[in-house]
């Protein structure tokens, strides 16, 4: 049995989605949802999708004992789902090659801090790309720069927005990022991976 626990801040489309991908999947269980913004619709999909929800402050979620929670879960895999806040190291060090996270454009361009959401989104299009996408990686100590297992792609039209590339790009992460989450819990075989 692989034990996931989905790191949230948002709306919770891509919780949803990965909770019906894994829903009948009897090797797979969400066993947490943690989420550091009391405001966030993701807290109600949690309510509704019968997963147990821990409320995080930034004082909890930089502790030790946040650590050793995570690690008493016997988490096989953190999924960052829209979680703006960036991992203290200790969580990261105790979770080597063990937590990722979905960004909206083809890292490295447009990552770092301050990159995400509907800024990716922006820069993307006054930049004129001719692609953007999304990009599966490993977290480490730093935004954005952990080693890449997926990179899916979309073309920008002419008359692009950034509301219409983040439609475009909302179906990418809801199409590819509970593959590669599967991939990851269960080979490990997909680095570098292009669509």
């Amino acid at each position: 049995m692989k034990r996931l626990s989905i790191f949230v801040s948002g709306n919770g489309t891509n919780l949803q989605r990965i909770a019906e991908y894994f829903s009948n999947n009897k090797d797979v269980e969400i066993v947490n949802v943690v989420c550091n913004n009391p405001k966030a619709y993701s807290i109600e999909r949690a309510k509704k999708l019968g997963i147990p929800l821990r409320m995080i402050t930034k004082q909890d979620f930089n502790s030790e004992a946040f650590v050793k929670e995570m690690q008493s879960l016997g988490i096989d895999l953190i999924v960052l789902a829209g979680f703006l806040w960036k991992l203290p190291e200790n969580l990261v060090k105790a979770f080597p090659k063990k937590i990722v996270n979905i960004h909206p454009a083809l890292l490295p361009k447009y990552g770092g801090k301050g990159f995400y959401g509907e800024h990716v989104h922006e820069a993307v299009v006054a930049a004129k790309e001719a692609q953007s996408g999304i990009t599966v990686h490993y977290v480490n100590e730093l935004y954005d720069s952990g080693e890449i297992i997926l990179q899916a792609r979309v073309s920008l039209d002419e008359n692009e927005t950034p509301d219409s590339l983040a439609a475009k790009i909302h179906q990418l992460e809801q199409a590819y990022f509970p593959v590669a989450i599967e991939q990851v819990l269960f080979s490990n075989a997909l680095s570098g991976r292009n669509p």
